[in-house]
């Protein structure tokens, strides 16, 4: 893995909002990154299924590693979220891709599954890419 995604690897390892919500960075790669959660009695909402809150912050948080694998800090700018099925057990994934860079901007494309493979959630996500190198050392 190049420096620049082992370090950024390293940095998501420790994000104390993801870990907290029991999610964790499980891949990461030149404009992709994989974000899993094990889902608990804690994610889900009054309906028994898992909240909308928690799938779009496990999806921003993939969105939001993938928009850094270029090596500059990114912050989003704008994200949409389609709920397409609820989720009760198991595990939910959120696959991120790059689909355009530019200097300023990432847009990228988010797929949040269950653990049968089912499409739980699609986001797309723009972020503005700063000029300060991430992960700011």
């Amino acid at each position: 893995m190049p420096q620049n995604l082992e370090a950024l690897r390293r940095h998501f390892e420790n994000d104390r909002f993801a870990a907290a919500n029991g999610m964790r960075l499980v891949e990461l790669r030149p404009g992709y990154a994989k974000t899993t959660l094990q889902v608990e009695d804690r994610h889900l909402n009054n309906l028994g299924i898992v909240q909308g809150g928690v799938v779009f912050t496990l999806a921003d948080f993939a969105f939001g590693v993938a928009a850094k694998t270029g090596g500059k800090a990114a912050v989003a700018v704008n994200a949409a979220i389609s709920f397409l099925r609820p989720t009760r057990t198991g595990s939910l994934t959120a696959e991120a891709t790059e689909v355009s860079r530019s200097r300023r901007l990432s847009v990228c494309t988010v797929r949040v599954t269950n653990e049968s493979g089912q499409l739980v959630a699609l986001v797309q996500g723009t972020a503005y890419i700063k000029e300060e190198p991430f992960p700011l050392e």
